[in-house]
């Protein structure tokens, strides 16, 4: 019997538990799922042959005996949890899958585990993940029918969809409301465009949008997403004029959220004595002092919001920024000040369904023409469980735990999901699941 341990039992795994409950019995897997959280680990439970556990992986000892137990770990742990189990892995023999993006200490920990007959598979989630395996299945077609690549642009987003988007910013809550407000925080984003590198720097980043229409759904808004420069090599592309790499959100969003960025109440680096404040108090404290002007026009004046700017004043207004309520914090810092009243305001009701949209532009040139690929997929959650967070996250994990386990994933060592063996099987069983790509080719 093949046993599979799964850490963590967050809103990302509820489609990744699923899937391999529902294969557990025929597989005869026994599924051990692990968070600190014992009541939603148990939640999660479907059968006799998966159990749930109480584990808190600060305790090395208890951590050690469950990855021991096991044959292959699913980590659903933050990035900067997984090397501690990485070590794990290679200490007892076991196989590891992560949907992170993959660490230098992670590289670091590829020899060894080839030398063991490990494969530690990352990024195997959705950004990353499930853009690996769509782009480098149309890259690799291109390639093998000697086409050039010459513009390479990938953006995705975690959205509420239409007909729930019912607040001025349509956006809510999908994935870690943290990452959220701290987006774009990681040093200056970077891409290259036209043979260009650009840089821009955080407090540009929100005001570098492009926009994207997709067919049925509307238009969105792009802004550049961390270090795209590396997908050079990673897709094999190290000779492309232009590769860009951003995250979607409605039109309007990035314009507001920028405001925050500009007040600094995204930042993280410094705490405030915030247990007598109010969320007013909280945004005064970044503003000008006078002795008679309100809150709200200190900051108009400090933004520069003209009063016809509606839509925009409506964004904040709507947020309860300038209410007395209190924060109910006693020390935070700016951004978990931030993070606490967006996770009231921006939270995912029971009866909302959310939407994964990404989107690639690939251009290329074949002989003496170019053409334009444009790849999209959109993907409806079914409620706040089961959302399309869950399941565009959980289900490239899930079928790559079973193909690790069925032995018919051959490489070793610390893997990406960027070779045909791996992103052909995955990608022709997620059509079964309605995650399935809309292409359309012109030429320039």
């Amino acid at each position: 019997m093949q046993r599979i341990l799964i850490i963590g039992a967050g809103k990302s795994t509820s489609h990744l538990i699923q899937y391999l409950g529902e294969r557990a019995l025929e597989k005869k897997w026994l599924i051990t799922i692990v968070d600190v959280n014992i009541d939603l680990a148990r939640s999660k439970v479907m059968n006799e042959n998966m159990h749930a556990h109480f584990l808190d992986i600060s305790d090395i000892q208890h951590t050690e005996e469950a990855i021991q137990d096991n044959d292959i770990v699913v980590s659903m742990l933050p990035a900067h949890m997984h090397i501690p189990i990485a070590k794990l892995c290679l200490k007892h023999r076991k196989n590891l899958v992560t949907a992170s993006y993959m660490s230098d200490e992670m590289k670091a920990l590829s020899k060894e585990a080839q030398m063991k007959n490990l494969i530690f598979l990352n990024e195997i989630g959705v950004d990353p993940g499930l853009d690996h395996l769509s782009a480098m299945q149309v890259l690799d077609e291109i390639r093998n029918e000697g086409g050039e690549i010459l513009e390479f642009e990938s953006f995705t987003g975690g959205l509420v969809a239409p007909g729930f988007d019912n607040n001025p910013w349509q956006y809510k809550f999908t994935w870690n409301p943290r990452n959220v407000v701290l987006a774009g925080q990681g040093g200056a984003v970077k891409f290259i465009q036209e043979g260009q590198f650009k840089f821009i720097p955080y407090h540009k980043v929100f005001r570098r949008t492009e926009i994207i229409e997709i067919e049925g759904y509307g238009k969105f808004e792009g802004y550049a997403n961390r270090d795209s420069l590396k997908y050079r090599e990673t897709y094999g592309l190290e000779n492309i004029k232009t590769m860009f790499r951003g995250t979607l959100r409605r039109p309007g969003f990035c314009r507001a959220w920028n405001c925050f960025i500009e007040l600094g109440a995204t930042d993280d680096s410094y705490t405030l004595d915030c247990e007598n404040m109010s969320y007013r108090d909280f945004i005064n404290t970044f503003l000008a002092y006078h002795p008679t002007d309100s809150v709200e026009i200190k900051l108009r004046q400090s933004l520069k919001i003209d009063q016809d700017d509606v839509d925009l004043w409506d964004k904040l207004v709507w947020l309860g920024i300038f209410e007395t309520k209190s924060i109910g914090l006693k020390m935070a810092t700016p951004a978990q000040i931030l993070q606490k009243l967006l996770e009231e305001k921006w939270k995912l009701e029971p009866k909302d369904k959310d939407m994964l949209v990404m989107w690639h532009r690939i251009v290329y040139r074949k002989g003496a023409n170019k053409f334009k690929r444009e790849l999209s997929m959109v993907c409806i959650g079914e409620d706040e469980i089961f959302t399309a967070m869950s399941k565009t996250v959980g289900l490239p994990l899930a079928i790559a735990t079973k193909h690790i386990l069925d032995g018919t994933f051959i490489q070793k060592g610390a893997v990406l999901p960027i070779s045909s063996d791996i992103y052909n099987p995955i990608l022709t069983e997620l059509k079964h699941f309605g995650i399935e790509f809309n292409e359309k080719e012109s030429p320039i």
